[in-house]
This record gives C-alpha cells, sequence and structure tokens, in this order.
C-alpha cells in the first residue's frame, strides 16, 4: 500500500503516477477474510477441477493471485471432455471407424506437446495442449474411440478421478494409471501440403497450396496457373523465379 497514491477515485503508483492501478492481489490470510476454503471449491465443482485449475494458473515457479472464475473455466473444459466421451446425445457420436489424417495428426500433436510440457512440469500448456485437442474434436462428425482412449491417458495425472470414470466406461480393464503412457508417432505430425506465399516484384500478391516435398519446377507450375497471379504476370516476361521451399515464392517481372 506504502507504493501507492490516492488519485481521483483510483489508485496509482507513486513511482509514476500516470499507472492506474485496477486491482491488487495479497496473500491469503484469516486476518484480510479472504481465504478459500479448498473443501467448499470442491464441493461446487469437485477434486478434478481444482487440481486442473491449480496446475493451470501459471508455472509453478511463479506467484499466482487466485480467481474464482478460472475454476469456472477448468470444470466447464471438463464438463465438455465429459460429454464428448460420455454424453453422445450432448456431444459428438464416438465411431469404431478408423481416425483420419487429421484426427490422428490432433492427436498426436496434443500427445507430443502434452508428453513434452509435462516433463518439464509446465502443466498450465499441457492444459491448454489438451483444451486444444477437445476444440478440434468437437468440430468432428463423429470421434474415432482410438483418439479417446490416448487422450484419456493424457488427462490422467492432471484429472485422475474423471480420467478413471472415462477409462471404465470405455470398457477399458483395470486401471489408467497403470497403462502405458501414449507414444508419439511422428508420421502423422509430417504436412502433406504447405502454404507458400506468392510475391511479384516484391509484393505478395497470393498464397497457394503445395505438396510439402515439390520441387521449384512443380511449385512454379501451380503458382503459373493461378488465377490471382496471372493478372499480374500476363503479357508481361517473367524474367526470374525464385522459390524458398515450403515458405516463399518470387516472380520478377517485366513488361
Amino acid at each position: 500500500e506504502e507504493e501507492l497514491v490516492k488519485k481521483g477515485e483510483a489508485f496509482a503508483l507513486k513511482s509514476d503516477p500516470e499507472i492506474r492501478v485496477v486491482s491488487k492481489a495479497v496473500k491469503m490470510s484469516k486476518s484480510k477474510g479472504n481465504v478459500v476454503n479448498p473443501d467448499d471449491v470442491v464441493a461446487a465443482v469437485g477434486a478434478d477441477s481444482l487440481r486442473l485449475y491449480l496446475m493451470f494458473m501459471g508455472p509453478l515457479e511463479q506467484v499466482k493471485p487466485w480467481n474464482t472464475n478460472g475454476v469456472d473455466g477448468v470444470s466447464r473444459f471438463l464438463n465438455r471432455v465429459w460429454r464428448l466421451v460420455v454424453d453422445e446425445q450432448a456431444g459428438i457420436p464416438l465411431s469404431e471407424e478408423p481416425a483420419s489424417k487429421e484426427q490422428l495428426k490432433a492427436l498426436h500433436t496434443c500427445i507430443k506437446e502434452v508428453s513434452s510440457n509435462t516433463e518439464r512440469l509446465g502443466f498450465n500448456s499441457a492444459i491448454a495442449d489438451m483444451m486444444q485437442f477437445i476444440n478440434a474434436a468437437y468440430k468432428w462428425k463423429s470421434v474415432p474411440k482410438e483418439t479417446v482412449l490416448p487422450f484419456i491417458q493424457l488427462l490422467n495425472p492432471y484429472a485422475p478421478h474423471m480420467a478413471e470414470e472415462l477409462w471404465e466406461r470405455m470398457g477399458q480393464p483395470g486401471s489408467v494409471s497403470d497403462s502405458s503412457w501414449p507414444e508419439v508417432k511422428e508420421e502423422y505430425l509430417v504436412e502433406d501440403e504447405v502454404t507458400v506465399a506468392v510475391q511479384v516484384n516484391g509484393k505478395v500478391r497470393a498464397t497457394v497450396q503445395v505438396p510439402a516435398d515439390a520441387d521449384q519446377d512443380s511449385v512454379m507450375a501451380i503458382v503459373e496457373a493461378t488465377p490471382a497471379i496471372q493478372k499480374w504476370t500476363e503479357g508481361k516476361e517473367i524474367k526470374k523465379k525464385i522459390y524458398v521451399p515450403g515458405k516463399i515464392c518470387n516472380l520478377v517481372v517485366v513488361g
């Protein structure tokens, strides 16, 4: 408080009165009456939500302010996971069909990122990775079961009560905690196509999708057949063609 000064109806820093202080965080203490009882949080949203929020607040080594709205946010995430896997009426139907390339890429991207972030104790980043996967899954017409089981294994260290329940409901024997951690398969992460920006005389005029392993001649054929580029090259001489694989293509034209 000694670092603040009253300025109008608000507070500002003494060292720089132009910087307004919108809120201030203080340590929880009984004397300040700002203690949050974890039993109350567990009763309201469950132990998994509390556990998940404590890991999602930020890096372990940093001091973080408590925000009850944040608990509600991770609770909604867990509810979305439950609906996706259990409540097919409200979510997306589960399927026995093999996963598509897109779905396998989303899964193995999640496995790779969650594994890496968990190993380095970046729990907040790992939870964000799982949220991204669930967001992607909700856009699918159906969710292959072969993508659900590895996700439950990833979720288990973070929300163990829900993970165990989901594991059992998926008909899996034993405990999910005794199962092997899912392995990332790099072949599913390889890009089949890349987006290349196309410049004409140094100005970006279009972007094109090309095979990731295409050579310069193949890329140039695609570029020169693109209507958005033809309007800048029609009736002109292409003096020079430059292609930086997977990144940019530049045409130098005269006339």
